[in-house]
């Protein structure tokens, strides 16, 4: 709030007996005006001439107000990633190290990420003035530097400004040491006053800023990045899943992407969208421009694979955040970040989220079983995502990109709803049955590794005990979803892309003797030199247990399943108009399959581009698909505060 204490006016008396001097005696010295500013219109420079950042200085919206960086990124690269002698650092200790965790501004690159404020230049000061600096609010989350002889200094409580420095203007720069995790205590605001004494008497006034909100990714901002899991090892199943990383990189020149694969290589966990969501931090940068800091989101799980997102990515512009104590233990399946999709930007009801807005997967079959509490109240504490729950207890594995996903359109709002369509799955089998074509196998992908291909035919497939039972479950299940997501958005039935899907309860597809091995089958390496060096977690299975079970005991009428045929809408969106699918592998008729030309027929029709790529035995039997194997990193340069 702004205070301006004005100084005392000091009168030149002479006495004559009662008489005050005559009036050409008397001398005033003017009253002390502090203006302290900030960038309160986010056009990147504070203006100390106009008024257009003195409105609202004190206050802060999603609209008008200063904004500062989390400082979390390591522009100098200069925190370690071993302890001495290589020693093995832990997950704190790895989390522990950031611009923000010195006292100093590690070059220009680093004074960047500062927020600028900065006095209106003082006239007229007696001799003796002096300044001094305080964070009121926000003090133990945020650090400010001074600008001094053309370097930055940490202001303290012993910091003084001189006359000469108030006289010529004082710039500051405000960073942030953490992301807002909990707004019931951090809100993000951060009040700095500055404060001037002399003999005209004392003056302060104070701004406030807010920590720049911590974003997730949408489908309306253009892919710049894939990242993707590579598995070492001579084994055939490791060299099939390279195979996967080089077509991936095909498809993604292809698409006009032009920076390379960020290849994980080191923890031999290939659930590359489920340990890490790529989330961004930005603001209006002194020089105009938006400053983007990229954040990878830790999945709040014992899984080593995240530890490589500071040991290879964590650097310039990169910053990593993780959830902290009990959060950060076993391998609990809904705080994968396959459970975390973003809806576009869109307004509805009173409700505005220009950014976005999370969608998560809850049980709700009567295990309670919920995302990390930890991160639902990281995510909702920036004020901006509302995270939104959905129903994912009748997936085995509990993730929403199993089901749903946002594709740009040219429409009024910009986007579609992409969903998984069972009922469409099954009536594909029923009508190749009807003509004629019952005994064609269900599945055309060839064998590996000395396994045979899947034997059944379209015939035993409907005749199975739970298939059709399944997919009408599986069906429902989705138009309630769908129905909370019309509800909250607005979307119509005409702006929702349905997808033909089919559902199963069951892993195995075919006899004993077709099913691949079970360590395989469920993801991971089978190198013995990975399963030695980083444990029984990486063989297992996309929700990480041993026994592909669920994250939590359901109840008993609890029907969960996975995909059957290779899940369409678990895809990449490759750019605004290329979106890459699964390979289906289903029934082939007259030399075409028919899953394959109905998912085409359906992105189509909604303005995409869709190529195919093979990933039945690197993650479909492990209960995933493309999208849960890889991660994008996206553009996110717009400012999250413009509609």
């Amino acid at each position: 709030m702004r205070t301006r204490n004005a100084g005392r006016i000091v009168l030149a008396l002479t006495a004559t007996g009662a008489v005050l001097a005559p009036p050409a005696l008397a001398y005033a010295e003017e009253p002390l005006r502090v203006d302290l500013r900030a960038d309160v219109d986010r056009d990147g420079r504070v203006d100390l001439a106009g008024d257009t950042d003195m409105t609202g200085e004190d206050t802060w919206s999603v609209g008008r107000g200063a904004v500062f960086l989390p400082n979390i990124d390591d522009d100098s690269k200069r925190c370690p990633t071993t302890g001495p002698g290589g020693r093995r650092l832990s997950d704190a200790k790895l989390a522990a190290c950031n611009d923000a965790s010195d006292k100093k501004v590690n070059g220009r690159a680093d004074a960047a990420d500062l927020a600028r404020v900065r006095s209106v230049p003082l006239k007229n000061l007696p001799s003796g003035a002096k300044g001094s600096v305080k964070v009121t609010k926000g003090a133990d989350r945020s650090r400010v530097f001074v600008k001094r002889n053309g370097a930055w200094k940490l202001v303290t409580s012993q910091t003084r400004l001189t006359k000469a420095e108030l006289a010529a203007g004082v710039e500051f720069g405000v960073e942030g040491k953490d992301v807002i995790r909990d707004s019931a205590k951090w809100d993000g605001h951060v009040s700095v006053r500055l404060k001037v004494t002399s003999s005209a008497g004392t003056a302060s006034d104070t701004v406030t800023l807010r920590a720049a909100p911590l974003l997730t990714h949408h489908a309306l901002q253009n892919t710049q990045q894939l990242l993707v899991t590579k598995i070492k090892g001579n084994d055939p199943w490791a060299k099939h899943q390279r195979k996967f990383v080089k077509n991936l990189e095909k498809e993604a020149q292809q698409a006009g992407i032009t920076k390379p694969l960020v290849t994980f290589e080191k923890y031999g966990d290939i659930w590359a969208q489920d340990f890490v969501e790529p989330a961004y931090l930005n603001m209006t940068g002194p020089d105009g421009r938006q400053r983007t800091m990229r954040v990878m989101l830790r999945s709040a799980q014992d899984r080593e694979a995240g530890r490589e997102l500071y040991e290879k990515l964590r650097g310039p512009n990169i910053g990593v955040v993780q959830a902290k104590g009990r959060d950060m233990q076993g391998w609990e399946t809904l705080n994968s970040y396959g459970n975390l999709e973003t809806i576009p930007p869109y307004a509805h009801n009173g409700r505005s989220f220009p950014a976005g807005r999370i969608i998560m997967g809850e049980r709700r079959d009567g295990s309670g079983v919920r995302p990390s509490k930890e991160i639902r109240t990281l995510l909702t504490s920036q004020g901006l995502q509302d995270p939104l729950l959905l129903d994912t207890s009748w997936l085995h594995v509990g993730h929403v990109d199993e089901f749903i996903q946002f594709l740009p359109a040219d429409t009024p709002r910009g986007w579609r709803i992409g969903v998984a369509d069972p009922e469409a799955g099954i009536e594909l089998l029923r009508a190749a049955q009807r003509d004629g074509h019952g005994a064609t196998k269900m599945f055309s992908v060839p064998g590996f590794d000395g396994t045979s291909a899947p034997k059944e035919t379209i015939d035993q497939a409907l005749a199975s005990r739970y298939l059709v039972k399944d997919n009408t479950m599986a069906a429902g299940k989705i138009a309630a979803n769908l129905e909370i997501l019309k509800r909250e958005t607005g979307v119509s039935d005409a702006e929702i892309v349905k997808v033909p899907a089919l559902y199963t309860r069951g892993m195995e597809t075919g006899d004993e003797g077709t099913r691949v091995p079970l360590l395989r089958r469920l993801g991971g390496s089978a190198d013995p030199e990975v399963v030695e060096r980083h444990g029984q977690q990486q063989l297992l299975g996309r929700d990480g247990n041993a026994n592909a079970g669920a994250s939590a005991a359901p109840a008993p009428e609890t029907v969960m399943t996975s995909a059957y045929v290779p899940g369409a809408v678990n895809g990449i969106l490759l750019s605004r108009d290329r979106y890459l699918a699964p390979r289906q592998w289903g029934p082939v008729i007259g030399g075409k399959d028919v899953f394959t030309e109905a998912v085409t027929a359906a992105y189509t029709g909604a303005g995409m581009k869709v190529s195919y790529v093979d990933d039945w035995y690197t993650y479909h039997l492990g209960m995933g698909e493309i999208h849960c194997g890889t991660n994008t990193l996206r553009d996110a340069s717009a400012a999250w505060w413009k509609p």
